[in-house]
């Protein structure tokens, strides 16, 4: 059986001395692991298409249950993430949690969609970085059926919640006074900023995922939520953002000594 297919590469092991088994998010049959013999030899004709990040066409055939890669065209590599390590870790994030959500078999053009604006933003577009990580996060995890509860307060009812906070477990915005009503768990605080670019990145159309606006606070706020979110539903984390925080951590600036 062969299979010619459109497909991202989420994660690259090298295996023997020149193959690799690589895991795909296709277009057509979603989440497939696949062995690309010969790829790390010099002048291998499906080397480029074969590492992390890379989009293009693949074509696979099928034998004994196992996919191999017979020919591919690599259509984007995303040079403009490789050349930042800071982005190289961010999308390597986008990638792990791709490989986490998605399903073995089962198409989920959604999912892929977003994982692919938010590399082409990270490529192409100049946006904080902390931008495209929530709205990753957010709209990742709605599509993987973990959307939260945001048309109001959970507890009290308003639309606009006073001091709005998120609970992690119950997947709820709520008052800050309404706190005690709620479950077990962790809640974190937002802003009104937050609250409207969650909304728009949750339930906005596809296409204008990243226009929203929101002050440092609001943004440092809605993304700490969304990481904790992800990692609170998912119930594990994820080396590659422990990585990227490593490298993006600034510590405090330590007050002026006195003379």
């Amino acid at each position: 059986m062969h299979l010619t297919t459109n497909a991202l590469v989420l994660r690259e092991v090298n295996y023997k001395e020149s193959d690799k088994i690589l895991t795909l998010l296709t277009e057509k049959e979603g989440k497939l692991t696949v062995s690309a013999r010969g790829c790390r030899k010099k002048g291998s004709p499906i080397a480029a298409a074969c590492q992390l990040l890379a989009w293009g066409e693949f074509t696979l055939y099928e034998f004994n249950g196992l996919w191999s890669v017979k020919e591919t065209a690599s259509e984007r590599l995303f040079d403009g993430i490789r050349s930042v390590l800071e982005k190289v870790a961010l999308a390597s994030y986008f990638a792990e949690v791709t490989e986490a959500l998605a399903e073995e078999g089962q198409p989920d053009p959604g999912l892929l969609s977003v994982t692919l604006n938010c590399l082409h933003a990270l490529d192409k577009l100049n946006l904080p970085l902390p931008q495209v990580k929530t709205a990753y996060e957010w709209r990742a995890m709605a599509l993987a059926g973990y959307e939260p509860q945001l048309a109001r307060c959970g507890v009290c009812g308003r639309e606009q919640p006073r001091q709005p906070h998120i609970h992690l477990g119950e997947g709820t915005v709520h008052c800050a006074a309404c706190r005690e009503q709620l479950g077990e768990g962790v809640s974190m605080p937002l802003t009104a900023g937050s609250l409207a670019a969650l909304r728009h990145i949750v339930w906005g159309p596809r296409k204008r995922l990243l226009s929203f606006r929101a002050d440092e606070e609001s943004l440092r706020r809605l993304s700490d939520a969304s990481e904790t979110y992800l990692m609170t539903r998912l119930e594990r984390g994820f080396r590659t953002m422990d990585f990227y925080k490593a490298i993006t951590y600034k510590p405090a600036a330590r007050p002026p000594r006195e003379s």
